[in-house]
């Protein structure tokens, strides 16, 4: 990273997404603070913040994923003040993931694991080369390891999506499953797994192929077409037989209809598949610091997103306390967004809504609001204008470092000073 005064002229070895970011830094300078749409004097400002969440009888707090740990920690302690609804950018994502974790379990590990010991790697739904473009790179498929001494010859990377993508044209094996068919897959997956040499997989003569066909048939019949048939029993044996495999599943996953159920049978293959190998489960999480939103959620509040402190302790139920669900029906007065560009990924009602109520807005220069802020606070950013905790997509800590000069605060500073006037 070359920095010229307060600029950031080259990025050497940034990926695609971070070069014209890091470029992007103090380009613009935007007032610190704003009372609708007017510059104002940040003490102003704070006043109006703190008289509006005072008044508001069911406030939310949304966002969080480009904070860092010390402001996540100081947003859930002014939800906490106040008794509002605090929710990350999980509930647009990965909260079908959370969900199905929540009842069946993980078998999951770091990047470094993955990097060292995967012989079988696995992206199901997911497009790492345009969403994630130095993870092949740096951890999953070509980096030599400590069991991989030679990189990608060591590596078999399979890809499961519904359409070619830019990943699937690097695979070793490209299955292609009809859209809105993952669940079934899953299962059929599954019960190839399952399967045991001179046994039928709809059941058989004995009673342990009777037990077999109970126990573990899906509960709608499958219907699969014999080239998909074919990649699957050619996944199912791998699967089996590599020495250590990790699937990372993404969007193609998440965004569907009843997601937690598909991903539920995914964690529950695994689990299958480590009584007769190491196996594990990654979800490729979104940009930014979601991952450590919902971590200090949970151990703030026993909870990783959508949690209502309302009645002075934490309550949770997807669906009921989630941001943009409650926005649809109209139940928010007041919502404060730390990070606006994630109120994109609203439903349109949602939208709506927010912009029917008074809006409070952490966001840092250069990013165009989605929606009005009767109060705006310009943020700095972490990792280039301010120290602090972020999490990797593995939920492993790193710590940030300062690469410019900025007089803008952090949101935590921004919080706590309107927690204070709260109080």
């Amino acid at each position: 990273m070359t920095v010229d005064g307060e600029r950031v002229v080259n990025a050497e070895g940034a990926c695609s997404l971070a070069e014209p970011w890091f470029r992007s830094q103090n380009v613009e300078h935007p007032p610190a603070a704003a009372v609708d749409g007017i510059a104002v004097e940040p003490a102003v400002a704070f006043a109006r913040a703190a008289e509006l969440l005072k008044a508001a009888k069911y406030p939310l707090i949304f966002g969080l994923s480009r904070s860092t740990t010390e402001g996540q920690r100081a947003a859930t302690a002014l939800a906490d003040r106040i008794g509002a609804t605090i929710d990350t950018t999980a509930s647009t994502g990965h909260a079908p993931s959370i969900m199905a974790l929540q009842q069946v379990g993980e078998s999951t590990s770091t990047l470094g694991e993955v990097k060292n010991r995967a012989d079988l790697v696995i992206f199901w739904g997911s497009d790492p080369v345009r969403t994630h473009p130095r993870h092949l790179e740096r951890y999953s498929l070509e980096p030599k390891g400590r069991w991989m001494p030679n990189g990608r010859a060591d590596r078999f990377l399979v890809v499961v999506d519904e359409e070619e993508t830019e990943t699937a044209k690097l695979a070793d094996l490209f299955i292609k499953v009809p859209r809105g068919k993952h669940w079934e897959t899953l299962w059929e997956l599954r019960m190839l797994v399952r399967e045991v040499e001179g046994e039928t997989r709809r059941g058989g003569k004995g009673e342990k192929d009777k037990a077999k066909s109970v126990d573990f048939s899906p509960p709608l019949p499958l219907s699969v077409s014999p080239p998909l048939s074919q990649g699957l029993s050619e996944l199912a044996r791998r699967m089996k037989s590599c020495r250590c495999g990790t699937v990372f599943f993404g969007s193609g996953l998440t965004a569907a209809k009843l997601a937690h159920r598909t991903i539920e049978a995914l964690l529950q293959l695994v689990t299958d598949l480590n009584q007769y190998t190491r196996f594990y489960a990654r979800r490729m999480r979104r940009y930014g610091d979601v991952a450590g939103a919902d971590s200090v959620l949970a151990w703030q509040t026993g909870y990783p997103f959508g949690v209502n402190l309302s009645r002075g302790y934490p309550r949770y139920n997807p669906g009921e306390f989630t941001g943009p669900d409650m926005l649809t029906r109209g139940e928010v007065d007041v919502c404060l967004i730390v990070g606006g560009e994630t109120a994109a990924d609203f439903p349109p009602a949602a939208l709506e809504h927010l912009r029917r109520i008074p809006v409070i807005l952490l966001d840092s220069p250069g990013i165009p609001p989605v929606v009005p802020a009767a109060v705006k606070f310009t943020t700095a950013v972490y990792g280039v204008h301010r120290l602090g905790t972020a999490y990797r997509m593995d939920e492993v800590p790193i710590p940030l470092r300062v690469l410019l000069p900025t007089d803008y605060p952090s949101d935590a500073e921004v919080l706590n000073e309107v927690l204070t006037r709260v109080d």
